[in-house]
């Protein structure tokens, strides 16, 4: 059964059993009386601040009084010297405008190139060739920019010089002929490399033709260009690689990543390495599709920038990795989830920014600030709350934790895709727990579900779940799968594994442990939900229907716990 008792959700069945055909299969609960006798949740404080616009409940009227649930985010009953919350300002920022969170100090990238950026900086099969006018139009704003003719932000900027030269040269090296250059880019080409050579600085003219042999030998600059400093010099030595089509090894990522990191200094002033080689990197290493070494570096190089990780006193902890940069169109309950989870004794840590390119959507940062609570944590304070019992539930920025990769939001901006980054930033482990661990990624993109999983057992913590959600959110949806389902895993598709005490029938073993792992395409109306509409964030009006919400918080438990 699936009954409310006091404040904790208990769950009497086995979270995942096997049926007669050998497929791994979660057992099936009715939407029944049980499910709607959950009245506490209706009165979760932190839900009502959560959400500003009204909340339908599906189960029928609201009812009153205390609720038995432990208030995460409840405004009477905060420390103040850890939340630091009050009511909220008049001009407090609406998360429902997330373009509002962009840091107004930073100077946007030229739209033209960044437009070329997104068609030619992407991977083998996914790149759109320029055809002649687009390409001479976007030579011609590089040329123009490089005169100085053009100021502020219709200027190019140095990431965008360097993500689309290198995006350029990893076509011609590495790419099939299909998405290598079109004649048009290369008629362009040829025709503005001449003037490129007298006004483009030097590591740029290295990104377009390191080697000398794409544009013909005409400028001697690339095959002899070494950087200007020890830093430098090995970023340019491993780019040679990367620009090729190359990979590189952990130990050398994770060395470059800690050379040419945080972009700016503590005393303000930026890194030695130029911004062109270290978008070229970044870029250069996606567009190759990065290997299993690769990534492994990208999440793990600065888990000791801190110092050693904090370890909170807890039954289990979950980790909640969503996509940095938000969503744009439909709604993402994480952070509902996680609260309700916490209340019932199942403490959760949420980590993210509040703005992050690409696409700039809404965050949890963002949601908890419009709130007026504190999105300035450290570690040392996350623990803590975690290990209150009237709380279990925290939010670490990434501001505040690796404040190294934080400092690349500029950077991501203007090299238009996503980096190498933006998949292991989701998994991350800030805290470490003395009980169970489990963390929980999104993804969308094919062939991102095995190296995150793979990166989850690299962090060492008993389970680990990947979820395909809408935008390459968490978030499961209680919907019908459209007709026009994406290429791919369809959303609601889940993989993952559970740590076992021993050995059972259908485990893996790595490194002397043993993983009970599942497959699994999750459908609402299997267990006795409804399809309903996911709620959008962009048009329509904000109601959260119950089912929507339990439905995941009852998946998320059976599929981890």
């Amino acid at each position: 059964m699936h009954t409310a008792t006091g404040s904790h959700l208990v769950l009497s069945r086995p979270p995942i059993c096997k049926s007669g055909n050998g497929e791994w299969k979660i057992p099936k609960y009715r939407n029944d009386d049980s499910i709607h006798s959950l009245g506490c949740l209706r009165n979760c404080h932190f839900i009502r601040m959560l959400y500003s616009s009204p909340i339908t409940p599906s189960g029928g009227p609201e009812k009153k009084g205390r609720s038995s649930y432990r208030a995460v985010v409840h405004a009477s009953s905060l420390k103040e010297d850890i939340y630091g919350v009050d009511e909220l300002e008049a001009g407090c920022r609406n998360p429902e405008l997330s373009g509002n969170y962009r840091p107004v100090t930073k100077l946007k990238p030229n739209p033209t190139v960044l437009e070329a950026q997104a068609r030619i900086c992407t991977g083998p099969t996914q790149t759109r060739p320029l055809n002649e006018q687009q390409a001479f139009k976007v030579l011609d704003t590089i040329l123009q920019s490089a005169r100085g003719e053009l100021r502020n932000e219709e200027a190019v900027s140095a990431a965008q010089l360097g993500a689309f030269f290198a995006g350029m040269t990893i076509r011609a090296n590495a790419f099939p002929v299909a998405t290598q250059w079109s004649e048009g880019e290369t008629r362009a080409m040829n025709a503005y490399w001449p003037l490129f050579i007298q006004t483009l600085p030097h590591d740029v003219l290295f990104l377009a033709d390191p080697e000398g042999s794409i544009m013909g030998g005409a400028s001697p600059v690339g095959p002899r260009f070494v950087g200007s400093e020890p830093i430098e010099m090995r970023l340019v030595g491993a780019l040679r690689e990367v620009l090729a089509g190359g990979h590189l090894g952990y130990e050398e990522v994770t060395g470059i990543l800690k050379d040419v990191l945080p972009v700016y200094r503590h005393d303000g002033r930026p890194n030695t390495v130029s911004e062109s080689l270290l978008a070229a990197f970044l870029i250069g290493q996606r567009m190759n599709g990065e290997t299993d070494r690769e990534l492994r570096a990208y999440c793990l190089a600065f888990d000791d920038e801190l110092g050693p990780t904090p370890v909170a006193d807890v039954r289990s902890l979950t980790h909640y990795g969503e996509p940095y940069d938000g969503n744009t169109r439909f709604f993402r309950s994480t952070l509902f989830v996680a609260a309700v989870r916490a209340s019932y004794g199942e403490a959760c840590l949420l980590h993210g920014v509040e703005w992050m390119p690409p696409k700039g959507g809404i965050t949890e940062e963002q949601m908890l600030k419009f709130m007026g609570a504190c999105t300035t944590l450290t570690t040392a304070a996350a623990v803590k709350l975690l290990e209150d019992d009237e709380v279990g539930f925290a939010y670490i920025s990434q501001r505040e934790a690796r404040p190294s990769l934080y400092s690349l939001i500029g950077i991501r901006e203007h090299i238009k895709k996503r980096p190498p980054i933006a998949t292991t930033e989701k998994i991350q482990r800030y805290v470490k727990a003395t009980g169970r661990e489990a963390i929980m990624a999104g993804f969308y993109h094919e062939g991102y579900e095995d190296p995150l999983l793979m990166l989850m057992r690299r962090r060492g913590v008993d389970s680990g779940l990947v979820v395909k959600g809408e935008e390459g959110s968490v978030s499961l949806t209680t919907k019908a799968r459209s007709i026009n389902a994406s290429k791919g895993p369809p959303v609601n598709h889940c993989a993952g594994f559970r740590t076992l005490p021993s050995m059972e029938h259908d485990t893996t073993q790595t490194d002397g442990v043993f993983r009970e792992t599942f497959r699994i395409e999750v459908n609402a109306a299997d267990y006795g939900f409804q399809p309903t509409e996911t709620p959008r964030t962009d048009r329509s009006p904000k109601i959260l229907s119950w089912d929507y919400l339990l439905f995941e918080v009852k998946m998320v438990q059976l599929m981890i716990a």
